[in-house]
Order: structure tokens, then sequence, then C-alpha cells
């Protein structure tokens, strides 16, 4: 074979794994200086959809991109991951400011929207298939961005998180809530998450949500409340959820009521619940 043609197969297998984990500066309105990574597949479906991947405390954009199997994902399906990265000096989320719970108001929550706002006009993508993810901490901005922004989400997948708004105060831990002990009806619950945006008329978001049975870290009592919170925003009667046993693995069972919510609770599993990237994929039509 000749030499020029083994550099050129080279040079496009090169090119067949150029896509790479990129960071971008000056995206937009960014309060808090929250850090925006992007990974943009070669092959780009499109008028492509968007998954934002939000990573727990500790942790970064860089560890939630190699720990996850979004970009993998991405590099079949033809989507865009952005990777949010947190300015606290911890690695957590603000989501307790009024601030961040608010539209458009501040906080981290504002830095993301911005992101979003960005890639869709950046690469032309599909802004009726945004969708967000994260765990713990990323799984609390989940909930906090398909509260206070429901008319840039189609649908969130949070991963032992806590309802949209329960962390709200002046600290960034709130104990009370981590500890399972803020309890409220489903009303009080679904009321909270439209204060976020108290003037959107649209379609809420779907949400899918998932916690383990042992978590000493967010108490499974979290779970609990956000299944009080979204069958009441999504309209659903707060035990009409059809299980199923050992779905998606053994000791998990999910609760399905309806197409926009899911709510699965994992048997003998602690903090956090593994993400189940296939599994997130399918709810949010782009499996």
């Amino acid at each position: 074979m000749k030499i020029s043609k083994i550099t050129s197969m080279l040079a496009a297998a090169g090119a067949a794994s150029a896509a790479s984990l990129q960071q971008v500066s000056n995206f937009g309105t960014n309060p808090t200086g929250v850090q925006m990574f992007i990974y943009v597949p070669d092959q780009l479906a499109a008028n492509p959809p968007i998954i934002v991947a939000m990573h727990y405390c500790t942790g970064t954009a860089q560890a939630y991109f190699q720990g996850t199997q979004y970009a993998n994902l991405a590099n079949s399906k033809g989507f865009i991951v952005i990777y949010p990265d947190a300015p606290d000096s911890g690695g957590c989320w603000d989501v307790h400011s009024d601030a961040t719970l608010t539209h458009d108001a501040g906080g981290d929550s504002l830095g993301i929207a911005s992101m979003v706002r960005y890639t869709i006009d950046q690469y032309g993508a599909d802004p009726s298939r945004v969708f967000a993810t994260g765990t713990s901490s990323g799984a609390m901005m989940t909930n906090v961005l398909i509260g206070a922004y429901p008319d840039l989400f189609a649908a969130g997948a949070a991963f032992s998180g806590v309802p949209y708004g329960c962390f709200a105060g002046p600290s960034m831990w709130n104990s009370q809530c981590a500890q399972g002990q803020l309890i409220k009806s489903a009303q009080e619950w679904g009321d909270q998450a439209r204060s976020g945006y108290s003037g959107f008329t649209g379609t809420r978001p779907k949400m899918q949500v998932w916690h383990g049975a042992a978590d000493t870290t967010l108490y499974p009592q979290n779970f609990y409340e956000e299944v009080k919170q979204w069958t009441n925003v999504l309209g659903y009667a707060e035990g009409s959820g059809t299980n199923s046993s050992n779905d998606p693995l053994s000791g998990y069972t999910r609760s399905t009521y309806g197409p926009d919510f899911e709510a699965i609770f994992a048997q003998g599993v602690g903090h956090t619940v593994p993400e189940q990237a296939n599994d997130v994929l399918r709810f949010f039509g782009l499996a």
C-alpha cells in the first residue's frame, strides 16, 4: 500500500474521532460565572437536540463528561451535550437563592439557560428538544431548571435529587430538606414549582426522578416529595402510578404515571443512583 494512501487513511481516522470537550466563553448572561463546556459530535444531526448534563457536588464538567455515557451516545445519535461547571468552590450548584429559583432573575440557573440559548443559535439546535439531567446537586439543578425554565426544556431526569425549591434559603446546604424533614402537600409543592416562572402558560416539561432507598445524604423522603411535586404540576393523581418491578435493574421499581412522569426507586442503593443514560434517552424520546 502506498504511503500516501496510508497517510490519508490515518487522517480520515483522526477526523472521525476529532470531537472533544470544548470550553465556550462569552455565551451570554452569566452572573455567577458558571463555566460552559460543550461536546459536539462529528456527525451532528440536523436541528440537533441538546442535553444539559450536570455534575454532583465536588464534581466538574470534565468528570461528568468522562463518567457518564452521554457523549458516547451523542456520537451515534447526533445530539449536543452541554456540561456546565459550577462556580462554587465545593462544586455544588446554587439551588437555594431566590435568583436561581426564578426565571431569568440570576443565579447559576440563568448561566445554564444562557448556554442553552447560545447553543440553539450557534448550532441551529431544535428548541423543542432541549433536556436536562444530573446527579445529586446536578439533580437538584435539574429540578430547578424544570421549574424556573419550562420554556427552554422539554424534559428532565434527576438522579438522587430533591424537589424544586426544597433547598430554598440563605445557605448552599439545607439540612432540613436533605434529611427528608421538609414535608409539603402535593399542591404546595406544585405551587412552589409553578412560582419559578409564574407567567408561563405553555406545556410543562416531562419529568423522570430516580432515588435510592438507602440514601443517607439526601434522604429517600425527598423522592416522595418529588413525586408529589411533579404529579401535581403535570396533572396526575399522586397515587396513580403503575408499578413495574425490577425495572430497569434488579431491585428497582418504576412507577409510570403516564407519558410525562416516571419515578424510579432503587432498593439497596445509596447516594447516588448510577446514571442510566439509555433509559434517560428513551424517556427523552431520543433512543
